[in-house]
């Protein structure tokens, strides 16, 4: 018989970092928010949650790896937002933050999720940061209390 393992969406009793840019505060900020909302909707002691902000995209893989390797976090949430303009820094931002990101999480182990949004301009940011359903703070949170539950399962 084949076995199946999947996380579920029960976030008692877990640790999360969040690790959020203060650049583009406008949309950054809502990130954090529907975060937070969905941890706390999700089970989640807001004492069990620990925000670190850092000044740009740039900066996440740098404090993600720093909260990982103090092991007391069962995920980290990175967020920020990184909009296209007139020049190739976006690509070199966006590129170098994802790439960080997804190599602090096979370094250490620990879930590492990726809510920066990457978007050709700010009504797209706006969007994606909104306070609905398609908040992608709030969706990755809600992938973070699974991939945790998950982690614990396996």
């Amino acid at each position: 018989m084949v076995k199946y393992i999947e996380g579920d969406s029960n976030g008692k009793g877990l640790r999360f970092g969040i690790v959020v840019s203060r650049f583009n505060d406008l949309i950054t900020s809502n990130l954090l928010t529907g975060a937070i909302s969905a941890f706390k909707e999700h089970g989640v002691d807001e004492d069990s949650l620990e925000v670190v902000r850092v000044p740009g995209a740039f900066e996440i893989p740098q404090a993600a790896k720093k909260l990982c390797s103090s092991r007391e976090f069962d995920a980290i949430v990175c967020l920020g937002a990184v909009i296209k303009g007139g020049t190739p820094h976006f690509e070199y931002i966006s590129a170098e933050t994802s790439r960080g990101v997804g190599q602090v999480g096979l370094e250490f182990n620990i879930p590492v999720l990726f809510g920066v949004l990457t978007t050709n301009d700010l009504e797209q940011a706006v969007a994606r940061s909104g306070s609905n359903s398609s908040n992608k703070g709030r969706e990755t949170a809600l992938a973070a209390v699974e991939m945790a539950t998950l982690f614990r399962k396996i």
